[in-house]
């Protein structure tokens, strides 16, 4: 998967160059299209009572993971969240996990303005709700998906949660000014804004360090393969599904999601999954896993598939996963930080094929993945490469960035 050597932290100015990149732009873009207004009203806010804290110091303190460019990776005391308004709770994760953008994230590599407070998988138990809150329970252990929805609104009730219309677009925890501070996961308490609505009780017999990231990665494999593979199957039940992931074996991404998206795809009846990766490890999960794994060199003898699902997070990969998807059939990409991309559009015409292009809409996907962890179908945890305390925090996801884990899960000790 590439050795530590290849996974070296940006300094401060090489990470500011990542926020004039295209992708920057078009994602600012993006955030800014909508409530505009409340986008910088919360802006303002954060940074108005960072300035008055530091000042009149006057909150409970707590521990928060705070990541910053130069691979710094450190807990910092800052202010306890205040009690919960009346949807509100307050949580305390007991299992942290990381995405696999994360080690992108850590080390500076890209367009996430920093220093933030970090993480956006975990399970929490609920320590405090409000007035209003009737479903969650103080002592619960629940799932905290990562992005922000209050699960009422028009996209929220029609399953789009990741596009909730009660908060500014891309509203997430673990990214920052740019995922709208709503702080990160890996800290002593956090809170949670529309708890009945987004918080998932984790059934029992469920072990968080197997469940922890259906916050995001999990849910992620799962919107790539179910939409799809049922009806594929039907049409052809021998039918094979590609997974297209790293093209080269420094990629700085993690490598949870395609191992994810095979273990579903076998879940959900396929005879044949197909992993391509780079990195000999993941090939070495993959198989583990029951899956069929190959380099990217050996591609050229594959017959196109009627579900590919690319996650390879690079242009070219793109294009080939593309090139490889069969007549009538569905291309899934995880997208990445590049602005544009190639494809190839006469191919696609001539073989009426589809491309999905998105992120992922956890929270309505929640559900049905923590059905097939519960009734055996998929096992998450055999995709965990490293287990940790979350009290080491730093000296972990330091390892996790400069290293080759493909999945780091903490733990409270």
């Amino acid at each position: 998967m590439g050795n530590a050597e290849e996974h070296r932290p940006y300094g401060r100015l090489r990470n500011l160059a990542q926020g004039l990149t295209p992708v920057a732009m078009t994602a600012s873009s993006v955030s800014f299209e909508r409530d505009r207004e409340l986008r910088i009203a919360r802006l303002r806010a954060a940074a108005r009572d960072a300035l008055t804290e530091r000042r009149r110091p006057s909150r409970a303190k707590m521990r928060a993971l705070r990541v910053a460019p130069g691979g710094r990776i450190e807990w910092r005391s800052a202010p306890a969240p205040p009690p919960p308004g009346p949807r509100e709770a307050i949580v305390h994760p007991i299992a942290v996990a990381t995405c696999d953008l994360d080690r992108a994230i850590m080390l500076g590599r890209t367009p996430f303005p920093m220093p933030f407070h970090y993480g956006h998988e975990s399970i929490a138990e609920v320590v405090q709700v409000g007035a209003e809150v009737e479903r969650v329970k103080v002592g619960e252990r629940v799932v905290v998906p990562f992005q922000i929805n209050c699960g009422e609104c028009a996209a929220c009730r029609a399953g789009l949660t990741g596009n909730c219309l009660a908060v500014p677009p891309l509203s997430m925890y673990g990214f920052g000014v740019a995922g709208g501070h709503w702080g990160g996961h890996v800290a002593d308490l956090f809170k949670v804004p529309f708890a009945d609505a987004m918080l998932v009780t984790l059934p029992e017999g469920i072990d968080p360090a197997a469940a922890v990231s259906v916050s995001d990665n999990v849910c992620d494999g799962h919107r790539h393969v179910a939409p799809h593979l049922p009806a594929i199957l039907e049409r052809d039940p021998g039918a094979t599904v590609l997974i297209l992931a790293a093209q080269t074996r420094d990629l700085p991404f993690g490598a949870s999601l395609p191992l994810y998206c095979g273990q579903i795809a076998l879940a959900l009846g396929a005879g044949r999954v197909v992993l391509v990766d780079a990195r000999p490890p993941v090939r070495l999960r993959a198989i583990e896993l029951g899956l069929e794994a190959i380099p990217p060199s050996e591609l050229r003898g594959l017959d196109p598939a009627p579900l590919v699902v690319e996650t390879s997070t690079a242009p070219a990969g793109l294009r080939r996963g593309l090139e490889l998807t069969a007549p009538d059939g569905v291309c899934t990409s995880a997208g990445g930080l590049h602005g544009s991309a190639k494809i190839p559009y006469g191919l696609m015409f001539g073989r009426n094929a589809t491309l999905k292009v998105g992120r992922s809409h956890a929270r309505a996907e929640v559900p049905a993945v923590l059905d097939l962890i519960a009734s055996g179908r998929i096992a998450p945890e055999q995709v965990n490469s490293h287990l940790g305390s979350i009290d080491d925090a730093p000296r972990a996801l330091r390892d996790h960035a400069e290293g080759n884990a493909i999945k780091t899960v903490l733990l409270e000790s």
